[in-house]
């Protein structure tokens, strides 16, 4: 009886720790119909997700309009800032049943855009040459668009 109990109790454990890592790796995805991988999200969600896109696009456009200026050692600290703004810290405290959601490539590409705009700042502060912040920049949007291609949101009712 007791040793009927303890493979029950190891097979469901077992089952849960696989249904999780599924979970894990695919999130909660659907087909979409134009292609892409549609996640769902509750309204709140995705609604947070949407805006630190937003506020990765900014941190861009401030590198861009830095590296535009006439004078590029003056405008350096603005374009660190930016870039540390869309850094890893924006990544800490994500609630975990929201990541949960997210497939596991979705939040590798998410994680690596923070970890290179930390990068870029460094960079920055190293005084890397505009050729070079530039091929980080390109680095990092092509991922963007990648995402992009291949993701979408669905908002829960």
């Amino acid at each position: 009886m007791r040793s009927t109990l303890c493979r029950m109790t190891l097979g469901l454990w077992i089952v849960t720790i696989g249904v999780a890592g599924w979970f894990f790796v695919q999130g909660w995805t659907t087909q979409g119909t134009d292609g892409r991988m549609q996640i769902s999200l509750a309204p709140t969600e995705r609604d947070l997700i949407l805006g630190e896109m937003r506020m990765l696009l900014k941190a861009v456009h401030g590198v861009v309009t830095g590296l535009a200026g006439q004078d590029l050692e003056a405008a350096r600290t603005q374009m660190e800032q930016a870039a540390r703004s869309a850094g890893m810290h924006m990544a800490e405290d994500v609630n975990p049943v929201l990541m949960a959601k997210l497939p596991l490539p979705f939040k590798q590409m998410g994680m690596s855009i923070h970890r290179d705009m930390d990068a870029l700042a460094d960079g920055i502060v190293q005084k890397e040459t505009p050729q070079q912040i530039l091929q980080r920049l390109s680095s990092m949007t092509a991922r963007c668009t990648t995402c992009h291609d291949m993701y979408r949101f669905s908002a829960e009712r």
